[in-house]
């Protein structure tokens, strides 16, 4: 009898339903079998996320959908790539103008030239160079992430590029320590002598010498490199800041969250690139005489009265005999 009883009842449901499926017709006229169905965008609607029962300890494994990764996914395929080769590419295409209208900055021979005065010691230039080698593959590694399987996989195969990928993903984890520690110690080392004043904006007005003939005065460091500093500090501290937000995935904040922090870690990235690309132009193939200061450490005279006479004359008011030189070192004066 209550098999009976539950028989009826369940006939009596399909038939009280059947007239309303039944009503779910296509515009032809033909049914309609997905109008009835699950509608994500009322679902993503009443909550951003789609969750899912686990039973493993990891609870964000319990997120299914984050409608937030199609928007990161749609900036970093289409977006991201066009504006990391507008900033790189723009900036060598600038250099590259500059160098065949202004050509390079000639060192200006005198009487004190092949006089030696001391720029960097040796833990200041231990300190360049390592922040520098660690950026150049943190810059490599972080540009293959955006144009790598675009440019060089097809090159090299998916299978070479997987594993150069794999490598490069390593050195990004691992040399961001000491790029930050870099970055900390060009801080502590350099922060007083990058100090802008009133100097600066008459080095900017006059165009820094890159414009004309004329090498309006600067102390230790001019505005340009003042300004190269302070893009180095801010923008070392932002990409360390960002990065370890994403080396160590919801310690800090969510999925989406780090979706964010790898947007503002790579758009920083590109122009942080395009500004390095600046400097090294300028330290090396720009100017005549520039390298010395980080390669050996030690200037020319002459080359540092032109483009750091007020540092000179700083330095050689510390003795009585003239500049701090080394024992080996021929005095200025």
């Amino acid at each position: 009898m209550r098999r009976l009883t539950s028989l009826l009842l369940l006939a009596a449901t399909l038939a009280l339903t059947a007239p309303a499926v039944a009503q779910v017709r296509a515009p032809d006229g033909a049914p309609n079998p997905t109008a009835s169905s699950v509608n994500e965008e009322m679902l993503f609607k009443q909550d951003p996320k789609i969750h899912g029962r686990i039973s493993i300890p990891n609870q964000t494994a319990a997120n299914l959908i984050q409608p937030q990764g199609r928007e990161w996914r749609a900036f970093r395929e289409s977006w991201m790539p066009w504006i990391g080769a507008l900033v790189v590419l723009g900036m060598i295409a600038a250099l590259g103008l500059f160098y065949f209208t202004r050509g390079r900055i000639r060192l200006e021979h005198s009487e004190e030239s092949g006089r030696k005065i001391l720029r960097f010691n040796s833990f200041e230039r231990f300190s360049h160079w390592m922040t520098a080698s660690c950026f150049i593959v943190l810059s490599l590694s972080g540009l293959n992430y955006i144009f790598g399987k675009r440019l060089l996989m097809p090159l090299i195969g998916p299978e070479a590029f997987a594993t150069l990928a794999q490598y490069g993903k390593y050195a990004h984890i691992y040399l961001a320590w000491p790029f930050m520690l870099g970055v900390l110690f060009m801080l502590v080392l350099w922060v007083r002598d990058n100090i802008p004043g009133r100097i600066d904006w008459i080095w900017l007005k006059q165009g820094g010498g890159l414009l004309g003939d004329a090498h309006p005065s600067a102390g230790r460091f001019n505005a340009g490199q003042k300004m190269v500093f302070w893009m180095v500090v801010g923008f070392g501290f932002a990409m360390g800041a960002t990065g370890l937000m994403m080396i160590f995935p919801f310690a800090f904040t969510d999925i989406n969250g780090m979706q964010v922090m790898q947007v503002i870690h790579s758009l920083i990235g590109v122009v942080f690139i395009a500004g390095i690309l600046a400097h090294i132009y300028i330290g090396s193939l720009g100017m005549e005489g520039a390298y010395d200061a980080m390669g050996s450490g030690e200037v020319d005279l002459a080359w540092a009265k032109v483009h750091h006479d007020l540092w000179v004359k700083e330095q050689q008011a510390k003795t009585a005999s003239g500049p701090q030189l080394g024992r080996s070192q021929v005095p200025a004066e």
